[in-house]
């Protein structure tokens, strides 16, 4: 609005001086410098009511047009129609001015302002219109991209929903055995399911969290893990002294692992490796392949909203490889 009050502010009288000037409507040493100010003020009022009018017929088209997903079409209709406008009141603005001044009635003088009013009311709707349409557009980009985050955060929402009766499940069944068969360890057990679920519940809403916090959670996570799987899993970390330095979503590693779980085969001869290595450009997270041989029942949402929080939050996206030794996954990183 207040962009629009300067253009108004510097083009009304700018065209009201010029306008005549570039038509030769007015023979400037016919005029003293009084008359000639008022004959100015006259046709900074012509310009004024014109772009007032033009501003008006802009207003009441566009939501007419608003539903076309071609713009062409709206911006010479309103182009059209708003030249039809400012040459009527061209037109009658320049009669009544040659009829109250000194000037000669000629009708050439009054084609040529008309064609002056058009040609510059052409000109700056066109600028009007590809300056709104842009606007529009950042205005649409941005709601598309809020969208995306609100879908992405209700996957993330029905991921974690979906993972946590399972898991729950499991861990119960792992620490009901611990503590009939091994009570120290099933104290261990406890503390850290304590400590992955007290994560969960402070983190899930969290849009970014130091590499080391997610770390420490993962070493819980991994623990309860390892003794559901008995010890079939191992986990390898090279990280530079970079923990703290860098940052990333919520549970991006716990997806990771998990994934890593629920489509591989592993034993005590052949356990399942999981790498975490950080580099100056991403992290990677890797495992060894071999995949079960039955089909797994998975939703397929934990790596799709991972890409998708990296695409809104910091637009750049994950990078997944594969081969037939290794899964591999790349973390952009966010410093």
């Amino acid at each position: 609005m207040i962009k629009d009050l300067l253009l108004k502010i510097i083009f009304i009288p700018l065209l009201g001086i010029c306008l005549p000037l570039v038509s030769g409507i007015i023979s400037y040493p016919d005029y003293s410098f009084i008359e000639l100010v008022g004959a100015n003020a006259f046709f900074i009022l012509t310009s004024f009511a014109i772009w007032m009018g033009c501003n008006w017929i802009h207003i009441r088209l566009r939501p007419l047009y608003k539903p076309l997903s071609n713009p062409f079409s709206k911006i010479a209709t309103v182009s059209f129609v708003s030249a039809l406008y400012g040459a009527c009141t061209g037109g009658l603005s320049s009669l009544a001015w040659l009829h109250m001044s000194k000037e000669t009635f000629y009708w050439s003088g009054v084609y040529r302002f008309v064609l002056a009013c058009v040609a510059a009311i052409i000109i700056f709707t066109l600028l009007y219109e590809i300056l709104f349409l842009s606007k529009e557009r950042q205005m649409d980009t941005v709601i598309v991209d809020q969208l995306d985050k609100e879908r992405s955060q209700a996957e993330l929402q029905a991921l974690t929903n979906e993972m946590d009766p399972h898991f729950i499940f499991n861990s119960l069944n792992t620490l009901n055995h611990l503590i009939v068969n091994h009570p120290a360890q099933a104290h261990l057990f406890n503390n850290r399911l304590a400590q992955v679920y007290k994560y969960f519940l402070l983190n899930k809403n969290r849009e970014l969290i130091s590499l080391h916090e997610e770390l420490e959670f993962i070493e819980s996570y991994f623990y309860l893990l390892q003794i559901r799987h008995d010890n079939k899993l191992e986990l390898y970390k090279e990280l530079n002294g970079k923990g703290d330095a860098v940052m990333i979503p919520p549970c991006s590693l716990q997806i990771l692992v998990e994934n890593a779980i629920k489509h591989n085969e592993f034993t005590e001869e052949n356990p399942l490796k999981i790498y975490i290595i950080i580099n100056e450009h991403y992290l990677k997270v890797s495992n060894n392949r071999k995949p079960k041989p039955y089909a797994v029942n998975s939703t397929g949402i934990g790596l799709k909203n991972l890409s998708s929080r990296y695409k809104i939050l910091f637009r750049k996206d994950i990078t997944i490889e594969t081969n037939r030794e290794n899964f591999i996954v790349k973390l952009p990183l966010i410093a």
